[in-house]
């Protein structure tokens, strides 16, 4: 039984990887670029007038920030896209009648968004050996906040594919939440620069400064063991409360027609 559970997992993971990757010209090209063009005119043009940021180069600053944000953005993207695309299609029906579990389900599209979440860090990771030479204070801090961000962030879409009743609708969340999240998280500022303890409890509420702390940890050694310990936590309180969510919508069937 578990054999048969890895093959329904594996297959659907196998064509969730061959779907981002058969256009990767759409889907790994451009995080890619986008990050290089931070790095040409945020880390060089503008960084060296800013000179350094808690004891780094401006541009190994904004780094793992840079990283964390395409990470979130491609996991997300991914299978909310190919969930909404599968439930638009009707072929989605098909896979809730199988005989397999929900959970097997939401590990083969959810493999898919880490995955891809991951391929464009390494992406991003040789790439930045261009502007600068690579620092790592762990490998495994970087591997394990990476991993652990991508699975939420995959959930999340998920969900956001479960709700969607438009294409218009899977673009609402990453537009009007995702994407001031990541800014106001900290890529490309100190949050001991902030003006005011206003705008720092704001920026403490927000989850994504510690996942972008964490990962400034692995790279720099600079965040301190608590942002990484309060990272961890984080990840993983939101991924299983999202699961559970993900798995109870799926088993009740509800908000399944597009």
């Amino acid at each position: 039984m578990i054999f048969f559970y890895w093959i329904a997992i594996k297959t659907i993971w196998i064509k969730e990887i061959t779907r981002f990757s058969r256009i990767w010209i759409q889907t790994l090209l451009p995080p890619v670029i986008t990050t290089l063009l931070y790095f040409v005119i945020f880390g060089n043009l503008i960084g060296k007038r800013i000179g350094n940021m808690e004891g780094v180069s401006y541009i190994k600053f904004i780094f793992p920030g840079l990283i964390m944000t395409s990470v979130i953005t491609n996991s997300y993207s991914n299978v909310c896209s190919s969930f909404f695309g599968a439930k638009f299609q009707k072929s989605i029906e098909e896979l809730l009648v199988s005989p397999i579990p929900i959970n097997v389900l939401i590990l083969g599209f959810v493999g898919g968004g880490v995955s891809r979440g991951v391929l464009v860090a390494v992406l991003i990771i040789l790439s930045s050996i261009v502007f600068f030479p690579l620092e790592v204070h762990s490998w495994f801090v970087i591997f394990i906040t990476i991993l652990m961000t991508s699975t939420l962030f995959s959930l999340a879409g998920l969900v956001n594919a479960i709700f969607a009743k438009t294409f218009d609708d899977i673009s609402i969340i990453p537009t009007f939440i995702l994407t001031p999240l990541t800014y106001l998280g900290g890529v490309f500022y100190s949050l001991s620069l902030l003006p005011n303890n206003f705008w720092k409890i704001i920026s403490k509420v927000n989850p994504v400064v510690y996942m972008i702390g964490g990962l400034r940890y692995g790279f720099l050694g600079i965040g301190g063991e608590l942002s990484l310990n309060v990272t961890l936590i984080i990840l993983l309180i939101f991924t299983l409360i999202l699961y559970y969510v993900t798995w109870y919508i799926l088993k009740s069937g509800k908000c399944l027609k597009a």
